[in-house]
């Protein structure tokens, strides 16, 4: 019987666009379908999360160590993308109030899954963003890759319109911390979770106990 395996994933992390290449090896090598499950950042989930003005030591590892980790697994990776995800004063970490492009994503990556291509759509498109395609939200770069991972972008902006996504995004949000973590990428099979793009050695370790190989 195939597992699932329950991804919690952002649009605006380093570490979950470094993950999608394992994330879809899962897929490939394993008895489970990897559920993408769409958060928002935390810099927008939670303001008072990594992103204190008063130490910057977190924010800066995480970019050091992100395009590090890159370089270590031969990804191309611009950080911050141009323009980022989440609006943001990158100097004193102020988050505005208006967020035209994560909420966009986001709810796309729901109605992603919802058509059972989340995680080729997050693939697609984390690659444009982070990838290092300036101005990636104009013209038909969004369209082109939903393309690539077989949907049509104007059909699911108009399922946005009319659904529950963000309901959905929170329902995520909370199962998250259910699960007993709050960051991205965290995956998570039977009640267990798996937090980080290094971490996924570990996962396949124990889908070989639970004997899900292909």
């Amino acid at each position: 019987m195939s597992e699932n395996i329950d991804t919690y994933w952002s649009f605006r992390s380093p570490y979950s666009y470094l993950a999608i290449p394992d994330l879809l090896r899962l897929g490939q090598d394993y008895d489970v379908s990897v559920q993408l499950r769409v958060v928002l950042p935390l810099a927008v989930r939670n303001k008072a999360s990594v992103f204190d003005p008063a130490n910057q030591k977190p924010a800066r590892y995480i970019v050091m160590d992100s395009l590090r980790r890159s370089e270590y697994l031969g990804v191309p990776l611009v950080f911050p993308a141009k323009p980022d995800p989440v609006v943001q004063d990158l100097q004193t970490f102020a988050v505005a109030e208006e967020q035209p492009y994560i909420y966009r994503l986001c709810t796309l990556g729901v109605e992603a899954q919802r058509r059972g291509r989340g995680l080729e759509f997050a693939a697609a498109v984390s690659k444009l963003i982070m990838g290092g395609t300036e101005n990636w939200h104009l013209g038909d770069h969004l369209a082109n890759a939903a393309a690539d991972a077989g949907l049509q972008l104007a059909d699911m902006e108009a399922a946005v319109t009319d659904g529950d996504h963000l309901a959905e995004i929170e329902e995520n949000h909370q199962n998250l911390e259910a699960a007993g973590h709050w960051g991205v990428p965290t995956m998570v099979v039977r009640g267990e979770p798996f937090f980080g793009q290094d971490r996924i050695e570990t996962l396949r370790w124990r889908l070989d106990q639970f004997g899900l190989q292909r």
